[in-house]
């Protein structure tokens, strides 16, 4: 292609406003009308600036808008790399007479890899911004482009020339995009709520919603947006939108194949791929932080991260998390056995670093973030755990646009229980929400027999297991384990993905997970259970391919999760306000629990029974969950057809 049929738009309804927000959001409309008169460009773009001021939180860099009789885009900014105006997005080009246009959210690893080809064929480069390689590569090589993309991303495409607008997501999930279809015209955004403030979206809760909520919930079913007619491009999926409707496809899926390395070739690779994700993920124009646990994970991208910025003669910033009161009401527990801070200690003299932050957050804070961590989500969520990251995402803010984080390494290296101990292993549900029990029990008996949790749960756990890739031949017990390695990158991981993305972006903070590349995904779906799970410790091959990285003491040290409080405080400020709602009939929860069963939950003591999701999610998370499941329904207003 000749460098002279590719220029930039001069377009006149492409404009910039202040820097102040980050995000994309948009609509097309099949067939066109966006831009019949004055007065309907007005409105059209009128409605794109809400559509990007209900997301502004997501950063405060530049913004834009795109608007054409087919398409309307727009895109609130925060710039991590070329931060000149020229990233300014929407970005358009032209080839050949027609205009291509991109709204992205993301970050592009492997820039220098497909950079190269892009100009062997002519095409030139105006910026150093990732945007502008993906919009090239799309020009280039049509939908195939993802295929080539390392990193986190979700995007929009306005393909002039085909008359049809391209979506697509991240393989792992790591960048939300949900969207939604009415009268025609199909609306996105990087959030439900950009889609909410288009007037033809309107919050709707039907038996399915609470299905996912009560059911399912704090996770939920891949591609469904829990509000009525609400969907989300599941990772890994890419779609077009035009005349002939919307059009979704696989562009990338985990498959089963034979794992014919040996164990020391294993751990070779493991160590090359860990290390050079992280690499590649410091790649930034501002500075880079890491949330520093004490666990290996975190501790992992710690140790690379440092090292390789001290080369380049920068000091790294480290945060950690904890509670008011840890350190006095602290109670071991089988999936907690030990508190933190100990071993942030050891990685830091470990390391010789001394730019390290311990953040805390107190009980009432915790209490009322629980509003605030499900209005940034659009959902009720983890409860505290949810709410504590995004008070620990605020503070980092201050000092940072760029964190890098040790999820997802569990899923990926079999670190829960549930991948080893037999009664997780084999039980026939979601094994990190066996307990439907403690959710069930607190709704109307009519609530209960409309809704039917257990057997909706049973349906979609069914069809989830039959989508679980299979190799023939594998013995029982190794088919079962991919199975359930299967169920977590496609649910668990989705849900501690969907947490971090909008906690940090919530507030302003762009948070990478070097575990989440694709390329490590892809190997260790495959890798034997023995190698993970050598001389019967978890995540020992990680340990093995990290073993210079790490002090001893830390090395081995078994699996921790995220923090709670123990603090017994908390759990009085819950149980007084959810005491507060159910003797008010005025409040929405109540026509969907029973004030009597809400009152017998409050009685009991406050660890009852197993956790109802994940490891530690117990009795107070699930007053946080409930009190997030009323302002929810109160903040959104939206129709209930139960």
């Amino acid at each position: 292609m000749r460098a002279d049929a590719l220029r930039r738009t001069e377009a006149p309804i492409l404009f910039s406003g202040s820097k102040s927000m980050c995000g994309i959001a948009g609509f097309c409309l099949a067939g066109g009308g966006y831009t019949g008169s004055p007065q309907r460009e007005a409105e059209k773009r009128e409605i794109l600036i809400k559509m990007r001021m209900a997301i502004a939180h997501r950063g405060n860099d530049q913004s834009g808008e795109y608007l054409r009789d087919w398409v309307g885009l727009s895109h609130a900014r925060l710039s991590i790399r070329d931060l000149s105006e020229r990233g300014i997005q929407p970005m358009v080009r032209t080839m050949d007479g027609a205009e291509y246009a991109i709204v992205y959210n993301g970050e592009i690893y492997n820039v220098d890899e497909i950079a190269p080809g892009l100009l062997a064929l002519g095409y030139t480069f105006e910026t150093t911004s990732d945007t502008e390689v993906i919009l090239l590569a799309y020009m280039a090589y049509g939908e195939k482009c993802a295929e080539l993309l390392n990193g986190i991303y979700a995007f929009a495409i306005w393909d002039g020339a085909r008359k049809e607008l391209f979506l697509c997501r991240d393989r792992a999930g790591v960048k939300p995009l949900f969207y939604a279809i009415s009268g025609g015209e199909l609306i996105f955004g990087s959030e439900i709520k950009a889609l909410f403030a288009h007037p033809d979206i309107k919050p709707k809760l039907n038996d399915d919603s609470f299905r996912e909520v009560f059911g399912i919930g704090p996770a939920r079913t891949p591609g469904c947006g829990v509000f009525e007619g609400i969907y989300e491009i599941e990772p890994g999926c890419a779609a077009y939108f035009g005349e002939r409707g919307l059009r979704a496809w696989r562009y990338w899926e985990l498959r089963a194949v034979h794992h014919t390395d040996s164990y020391e070739s294993t751990v070779e690779k493991v160590s090359f791929l860990v290390r050079d994700a992280i690499k590649r993920q410091l790649v930034s124009d501002v500075p880079v932080c890491t949330f520093l646990s004490g666990g290996i994970d975190s501790s992992i991208v710690t140790a690379v991260a440092a090292k390789e910025l001290a080369a380049q003669g920068a000091a790294l910033n480290t945060f950690s998390f904890d509670f008011t009161g840890n350190d006095k009401y602290f109670a071991a527990n089988a999936f907690q056995p030990e508190r933190d801070r100990p071993y942030v200690d050891i990685m830091l003299r470990h390391l010789g670093m001394t730019h390290h932050t311990y953040l805390e957050c107190n009980e009432e804070e915790l209490a009322d973030l629980l509003a605030v961590s499900m209005r940034s989500k659009d959902l009720p969520g983890m409860a505290d755990i949810d709410a504590s990251l995004l008070y620990f995402c605020k503070l980092v803010k201050r000092d940072n646009k760029v964190a890098l984080t040790g999820e997802c390494a569990d899923e990926i290296f079999g670190g829960y229980p549930w991948f080893y101990r037999e009664e997780l292993l084999y039980a026939d549900t979601f094994p990190w929400s066996r307990n439907i029990d403690a959710r069930e029990e607190l709704l109307r008996a009519e609530v209960r027999e409309a809704l039917r949790l257990r057997e909706y749960i049973g349906e979609i756990y069914s069809a989830s297991v039959r989508m679980a890739p299979t190799l023939e031949g594998e013995p029982p017990e190794a088919a079962r384990r991919r199975v359930v390695s299967y169920l977590n990158l496609r649910w668990f991981m989705q849900t501690l993905l969907d947490r971090m993305d909008r906690a940090s972006m919530f507030s302003g903070l762009e948070a990478r997970v070097p575990f989440a590349d694709h390329r490590i995904i892809e190997y260790l779906f495959n890798v034997p259970w023995e190698y993970k799970f050598k001389d019967g410790i978890e995540k020992h091959l990680l340990r093995t391919a990290a073993s210079d990285l790490l002090p001893a003491e830390l090395l081995y040290r078994k699996k921790s999760p995220y923090p709670k409080t123990y603090n017994p405080g908390y759990e009085r400020i819950l149980r007084e306000r959810l005491r507060a709602i159910v003797e008010s009939p005025s409040e929405p929860l109540n026509i969907l629990v029973d004030p009597a069963r809400v009152r017998e939950f409050l009685a009991r003591p406050a660890e009852y029974g197993k956790p109802w999701f994940g490891q530690l999610m117990a009795g107070p998370q699930m007053m946080a969950y409930i009190l997030q499941v009323n302002d929810w329904l109160k903040l959104y207003k939206p129709e209930i057809r139960l």
